[in-house]
């Protein structure tokens, strides 16, 4: 970024304003936040098993998703640009989302180590194999909240018709309660001159049951304290949908959330859940269910995040 050009969006800014952060992250932000990919960016998407894309439907709804493939399917044949060789499920959002121009955010996580990777863009190139994001932020995220586990590729993939509904079902329920991760994509489509600031997505982790389910179609999640970014709050100021994807590692079923979303800043139920900076809310409009659709499977070893033993769980309030 140039010396007097904010990463930020004026949201994201007020929400860093609010915490006493803003000055504080300033400079250093300049510096992370980049317009391209460094040597050691390229180089870790490269050996990836799989990305999380962030995408937003016609109807401005954004899309959480899962792109997977052999390592090297994710890579970056210039500083300015990362190819994915890999297609979406074609009743996954992601798919119809990819159009020229478009939006699209990709977050590159590698669950064995907790690295990952945030790139922001456009859709710069399509075809029969892939695609193309042309670059307009890059930035590395630590590794806080990322339980480690290791993932093995499958010898063959179902490739299901998407199961969709407006609400969960049991099964749906029960990915839900068991999940320990999530992933959250956002949007903000408010600029002066007219252009988006385009797509977000993110990463969210936490003990089993740490997603609250309210009813069939009600969530609600702790949200603890991280890198003061404010990305994705920032973003639900301005544009309260979110999409979410719940992924089975042991399985390897996607669940993925259309949903509107909300801030809960204060109040008993806040306080209820140790180490919560502020709950998320979720009302979900729409789900598609991918059974068996990932190529790889965990064993089910977990190694938790040090981070959660300053969490809790719900408590009545």
């Amino acid at each position: 970024m140039t010396s007097d050009a904010s990463p930020f969006h004026p949201a994201e800014l007020a929400l860093q304003e609010r915490v006493g952060r803003r000055k504080m992250l300033a400079t250093p932000a300049r510096r992370s936040i980049r317009d391209h990919l460094i040597p050691q960016h390229r180089e870790f998407f490269q050996q990836l098993p799989f990305v999380v894309a962030g995408s937003i439907d016609a109807a401005g709804q954004p899309w959480a998703s899962i792109v997977s493939g052999t390592p090297g399917f994710a890579h970056s044949p210039d500083h300015k640009h990362l190819r994915v060789d890999a297609t979406p499920h074609p009743d996954d959002p992601l798919a119809t989302n990819l159009a020229l121009g478009s939006p699209v955010a990709l977050l590159g996580i590698e669950l064995a180590t907790r690295r990952r990777n945030r790139l922001n863009g456009s859709v710069s190139a399509k075809d029969a194999s892939g695609w193309t994001v042309a670059v307009t932020q890059s930035y590395g995220n630590c590794p806080q909240y990322i339980q480690s586990r290791d993932l093995h590729f499958v010898d063959s993939v179902s490739s299901p018709r998407a199961v969709k509904s407006d609400r969960l079902s049991a099964a749906d329920k029960s990915l839900i309660t068991r999940a320990d991760t999530f992933f959250i994509a956002s949007s903000n489509p408010h600029r002066e001159d007219g252009e988006s600031y385009g797509a977000d997505v993110s990463h969210r982790g936490g003990r089993p049951g740490f997603v609250r389910i309210d009813n069939d179609s009600t969530l609600t999640v702790p949200d603890f304290i991280g890198n003061f970014f404010f990305n994705t709050i920032g973003n639900l100021q301005v544009n309260p949908r979110a999409g979410l994807l719940f992924a089975d590692f042991s399985t390897g079923d996607a669940l993925l959330l259309g949903t509107r979303a909300s801030v809960i800043w204060e109040g008993d139920e806040l306080r209820s859940f140790a180490g919560a900076q502020r709950l998320l809310r979720f009302e979900i409009e729409q789900t598609v269910r991918l059974n068996g659709v990932l190529p790889f499977r965990s064993d089910g070893s977990v190694h938790y995040a040090p981070e959660l033993a300053r969490t809790g769980a719900w408590d009545t309030y």
